[in-house]
């Protein structure tokens, strides 16, 4: 097979031009609205399928734009995720990345609660949020405990500026995903088992590098 010499700088471009040649092929294209987000995923995975699966709530992109501006942290549900997302750009609106999942005081918490160290870290970011009076967005890619964790606490009166849900797996995936998308807070989610870390931090990175 040939090998393309593309510079380094310019493999993104490149794949974005022939992810639109593909999509063209296939008499497809991307919503305008979400043309960053959807184009930084499907790079990331190699997968179209996230062009029908993902779902955004109303005015979700513009929402969450404006939470960042505000100083909203972001926590991760895993440390591949938080290494991936643009943690200057993050920062220059005063914002931080968080995964407590490693945290000692989590482990600690998930034993006594019979839970998983996922669904308790999301405990101590909540805990965080509202002594430090932090908004946060929650980007979940890997454990749907999370997101069942998550939605406890929006019952509970907790509301975060943005749930992105986008777990991977096979094992109450779909039905946390669901679960979210009812509590009426603002979520970009990708239906279905798809999903993952890189996913998460795509989509934060296509928030970050549009605003």
């Amino acid at each position: 097979m040939k090998i393309e010499h593309v510079l380094p700088r310019d493999i993104e471009e490149t794949s974005f031009r022939i992810i639109d040649q593909e999509l063209r092929e296939a008499g497809r294209s991307i919503p305008q609205k979400y043309r960053h987000v959807l184009l930084r995923v499907i790079h990331t995975t190699a997968d179209f399928d996230y062009l029908d699966t993902m779902v955004f709530s109303e005015n979700v992109l513009e929402r969450a734009a404006e939470a960042i501006r505000r100083g909203a942290h972001i926590v991760t549900d895993t440390t591949m995720a938080m290494a991936g997302i643009n943690k200057r750009r993050l920062a220059a609106c005063g914002g931080r990345v968080h995964c407590f999942i490693a945290d000692p005081d989590v482990a600690e918490a998930a034993a006594r609660q019979g839970t998983t160290r996922s669904a308790a870290a999301v405990g101590k970011a909540v805990r965080m949020a509202r002594e430090e009076n932090i908004p946060l967005i929650f980007a979940v890619g890997n454990a749907p405990t999370a997101l069942l964790a998550l939605e406890e606490e929006i019952l509970q009166g907790f509301t975060p500026e943005l749930v992105i849900a986008v777990p991977v797996g096979f094992v109450n995936v779909t039905a946390a995903k669901e679960r979210i998308m009812r509590t009426g807070v603002p979520f970009i989610c990708s239906r279905g088992r798809k999903g993952g870390s890189n996913v998460a931090a795509a989509i934060c990175n296509a928030i970050l590098y549009a605003m």
